[in-house]
Parts: structure tokens; C-alpha cells; sequence
């Protein structure tokens, strides 16, 4: 059986999986490892698990070559003892074995040294270093008896993509103090699925450098990878690691880092967003984050043609993402039909008869829906429950990804649906304000850190993340700043709302400084009366 039948092939005609790494980056990988020709490299075993065409093997067998010339031990002989690699496709391993082999005729064989199998599947002994660019397949292009499979390993959660039980894999065969480095897509260190993988890393592993290369071109062809480099040790202590962003390949040598804490089980979150913690968190302030509706058909709930045709006590303006787009709002007239009355209890439909005609007319739909068929009685309900009090409160509205670099608030006019998040729970004005903070670079900087980017290199607005954004306490800002702040609001005037944001986060610091500093007066004084 050819294994390379396994997974699906890609609009571009390239299977799944395959992302070729650009020889400068395979360079700089190997470097970071240590596998460079200036050591002994007769002894280091090393393996590289989805070798594809060779790009990592061809580097990793040329610096043994030159580390042999300069050390003077046998290449062929270090080959076979000390490298070792696989992929699940038997033609890739076949032009790997035939480069070895037209580059170093030296090494006999090569191809006893290279596995046609499914890594995951495998058992090899550990080693030194592991290397590589592992397969990118999500999890719906994985076919299901292999999912069925991958799914016993520990990390493989959620909706995980494969890449993630091959970190777990190739992590369990590193030998203590080992070193791992792969380069791949940066989505596990933020998302859901890569949870179980996170808390594996922080307990029992070294996260020592991250270069984020979010923005670069890594590979051989046009993908959105999101890659970054990880480098893994085996062993446990270290309280900092190495973090860059890189947007051109050709500079990870001249890459400048910066310290970070090391994470901590499986949220990550506050190590990309390392603000001052005396900045309060938009819920701690009393403001409410909230989704969206989610009707489960909305094409039979919401649509611009219910008006007229629905009793009106039972519509709702509706506002979506694409109303909210190129930082203007327009809304086209579109309606939802809420089966909710004000307490949050289905209606009694023998009161609407229009409605009661309607929703039936489309009661075979509506009672297919898991949600109805585990209660048949509430057919008709929605999948989320829908507060008709959330239209009338005035609320920031944010679309999940959005290029808007306005901020909009309505004042409580319409119902916001799944793909649109809101804050509410304060005024108007107090809401503009935050508004305003949340269009300044301090806080776009903050969301930068903490989500993954969107093609286009959008961050999303969604509640996980607006839930660990720190803010200045806008109870604290002064009336004056706050008038400014709603001025530069209303122009879109991006300068002046950093120019004042900085302002207020400046103030609010120095007032938690001296609160900080006063109450150690009285501790001091108790001190000194004790030792008297």
C-alpha cells in the first residue's frame, strides 16, 4: 500500500501535509540546535520525522559530511548509527534516498536509514535532537480511521490538528536535555486545541524561543501556515524564555529577543500579554461581554422580509458582521423573529397567529435541529436564549474579524447576532469611552499578543480574548481626559486617543503607586513598634 494515499490532495494539486521549509530557515533551525559541522557530530543522533523531500535531511547528512572532514570519524558509518528519519510517503522517501545518494556517494544505502510509515504509529528509540516542518492536516481532512487512532493520545483534543500529536510524539523519543525544534503553525500555543498540548510543554518541558513568523514567507510555496520556531529542551527550571517576530526569513540571524515569563499550564495568554497587572480587566469594571445570538436556521428566524409579515411585538432589529464593515455601520432592514417573550419563556403561539403560520410552514426544519429533537415541545426555539432587554441597552459592538479600525456603540437599537460581540453594563458615555481605549494601539497591541491573526492579518474580537484585555479604570479618568477621549471618539481620531489613552494608563499608575507606597507607612511603623 502506497501511504501517500492517505490524505487528501489540496486545491494546488499538493497533498495535505506537505509544506516545504526554505533552505535559510532549515539553516537557522539547525543552528539553534546545536547541530552544526564545528562540533563532533559522530555521536549526536538525530531524526527528523515527515522528512518530505529531504530539505532538513540534505542539511543535517552535509553538516555530518563536513563535521567528518574536520573530526576525522567515518561518514557512512555516522550516518547509519546516528540519523534517522520517516514519512508516511514512499515516493518522497525514494527522492530523499536518491538525493543522499547523487550528493554523497559516500553513504551506501541511505535508504535503510529513512521509514515509508505513519510516524504517529511508530516506535523509535530517543534521541539528541528532533527536527523538522510536520504535516499540516485539520482535523476535518482527517480521514476517520485515523482519527479514530489519533485520538488516544493525550494532547489530541478538540478539534486538533495532526501537527499536534506529532509535538506529543516526537517530544516523548527526545533523550534527557535533548533539543527540539520544529517549525510550524503558531495556532496551538492560543487555541482551543492545543490546550493539552500547552500544559505537556509547561510541565514537564523548556519553552526556550519562540520566533513568531506570523508575517513571513517560511516555505516553498504560498500557504497560510502562521508558522513560528519552537525550541524545546528536555529538562525543567528555566523561568524565561526568548520571544521574537520575524516578517523575512532572511533575518532570523540578525533577530532581536526579548524575555518573557515561561508559561504556565495550559493558558498561555498572559505570556504574549504582559501588561502591568495594576491595569484593571474590562469585566472587573463592571462592564458585561457577551456574544451574539445563534439561531440554529437563520434563515428562517432573521431575515428583511418579517416586517409586516410577523406580529411586531415578536421582531427584533438584527446587526451583523457585515453591517459593520470599512468602519461604517448599515443596517438593511433585517429583523429576527424571537420566540422569547420578556421573562425568557417561550411564547404561547395560539396568541400569534401570523407567527404560529409562519414558524409551522417551517416545523419539519425546525424539528430536525438537535436542540428540538432532545425537546420536541420547544421546536421553535432558538439555539441561544434571546433577551429582548440586550436590544434596548447601549453596547460596544464588535465583529469577530473585522479590519475596522473604528469602533462602533449603538445606543440601543438593535440585536446583535453570533458573529458580532458586545460589551454593555455601563452608560452610554462610559461605553464610548472604553470605545475610544479600545481603538488605541495600547489595546490593539494587547489583542495582538493574545489571538491568533486572521488572513490579512486581522485579530479577532472574541470574548475569550476581550475577557483578558486590561484597560485604565475608566471610573478613574478625569472629566476633562474623558472629554477629550469621547472628542478624539467621535473625529476617529486615532493620534489623539493614544496621545490620551497613555495619559490616562500614566495617571491611573501613579495614583496606584502612592496608594501602594501609603499603605507600607503604617506597616514600617508597625515593624519598628514590634522591635522596640
Amino acid at each position: 500500500m502506497n501511504l501517500n494515499d492517505t490524505y487528501s490532495v489540496r486545491a494546488s494539486g499538493i497533498q495535505h501535509g506537505d509544506v516545504f521549509t526554505k533552505p535559510n530557515v532549515v539553516r537557522f533551525i539547525l543552528d539553534e540546535v546545536g547541530y552544526v559541522p564545528e562540533k563532533d557530530l559522530s555521536s549526536v543522533s538525530i531524526m527528523e520525522p515527515s522528512c518530505g523531500n529531504g530539505e532538513f535531511l540534505m542539511e543535517i547528512v552535509h553538516r555530518l559530511k563536513l563535521s567528518s572532514i574536520t573530526f576525522g570519524f567515518d561518514l557512512d558509518d555516522a550516518y547509519k548509527r546516528c540519523v534517522y528519519a520517516s514519512d508516511i510517503d514512499a515516493e518522497k522517501v525514494a527522492v530523499c534516498s536518491k538525493r543522499i545518494s547523487a550528493a554523497f556517494p559516500d553513504i551506501e544505502h541511505p535508504e535503510t536509514k529513512i521509514t515509508v510509515e505513519d510516524y504517529l504509529l511508530s516506535n523509535h528509540k530517543c534521541v539528541d535532537i528532533i527536527v523538522g516542518n510536520p504535516p499540516y492536516i485539520r482535523y476535518e481532512e482527517i480521514p476517520q480511521d485515523k482519527l479514530a487512532v489519533y485520538k488516544k493520545f493525550p494532547t489530541f483534543y478538540y478539534r486538533s490538528d495532526i501537527f499536534v500529536p506529532f509535538f506529543e510524539k516526537s517530544l516523548s523519543e527526545l533523550n534527557q536535555n535533548g533539543k527540539h525544534c520544529f517549525i510550524c503553525s503558531n495556532r496551538w500555543m492560543r487555541n482551543r486545541y492545543g490546550k493539552k498540548l500547552r500544559r505537556l510543554i509547561a510541565d514537564y518541558y523548556n519553552l526556550e524561543k519562540v520566533v513568531n513568523m506570523e508575517s513571513a514567507d517560511a516555505f516553498l510555496e504560498k500557504v497560510l501556515a502562521y508558522p513560528a520556531i519552537t525550541l524545546i529542551t528536555n529538562n525543567s527550571g528555566r523561568d524565561r524564555l526568548l520571544y521574537t517576530e520575524v516578517s523575512d526569513p532572511t533575518l532570523l540571524t540578525k533577530a532581536r529577543y526579548g524575555v518573557l515569563p515561561m508559561p504556565a499550564g495550559d493558558d498561555w495568554s498572559g505570556v504574549f500579554n504582559h501588561q502591568n497587572k495594576d491595569i484593571l480587566l474590562i469585566e472587573d469594571q463592571g462592564f458585561k461581554i457577551g456574544i451574539g445570538v445563534a439561531t440554529g436556521a437563520d434563515s428562517i428566524f432573521i431575515s428583511n422580509e418579517l416586517k409586516g409579515k410577523i406580529e411586531e411585538e415578536l421582531l427584533l432589529p438584527v446587526i451583523n458582521s457585515k453591517d459593520l464593515s470599512g468602519d461604517v455601520m448599515f443596517w438593511p432592514n433585517r429583523y429576527m423573529l424571537n420566540p422569547y417573550d420578556i421573562n425568557g419563556k417561550m411564547v404561547d403561539l395560539d396568541l400569534y397567529p401570523l407567527a404560529k403560520a409562519y414558524l409551522e410552514s417551517h416545523k419539519v426544519r425546525l424539528a430536525a435541529r438537535h436542540k428540538a429533537r432532545k425537546n420536541p415541545a420547544r421546536w421553535y426555539a432558538t439555539i441561544d436564549n434571546i433577551s429582548p432587554n440586550l436590544k434596548n441597552s447601549p453596547k460596544i459592538l464588535l465583529p469577530d474579524i473585522s479590519a475596522n479600525r473604528y469602533i462602533f456603540v449603538d445606543d440601543g437599537k438593535y440585536y446583535p447576532q453570533h458573529n458580532v460581540y458586545y460589551i454593555t453594563g455601563k452608560s452610554l458615555r462610559q461605553l464610548k469611552i472604553l470605545a475610544a481605549i479600545l481603538m488605541s494601539e495600547f489595546a490593539r497591541s494587547q489583542l495582538s499578543n493574545l489571538t491568533n491573526h486572521m488572513n490579512g492579518g486581522y485579530a479577532r474580537w472574541q470574548s475569550q480574548y476581550l475577557r483578558k484585555l486590561r484597560v485604565p479604570d475608566i471610573s478613574l479618568i478625569p472629566e476633562e481626559l474623558a472629554d477629550k477621549l469621547l472628542s478624539c471618539y467621535e473625529e476617529r481620531d486615532i493620534a489623539g486617543i493614544n496621545r490620551h489613552t497613555d495619559e490616562a494608563i500614566s495617571r491611573e499608575l501613579s495614583i496606584t503607586a502612592k496608594k501602594t507606597a501609603n499603605r507600607a507607612v503604617p506597616q514600617q511603623l508597625s515593624f519598628a513598634f514590634d522591635g522596640m
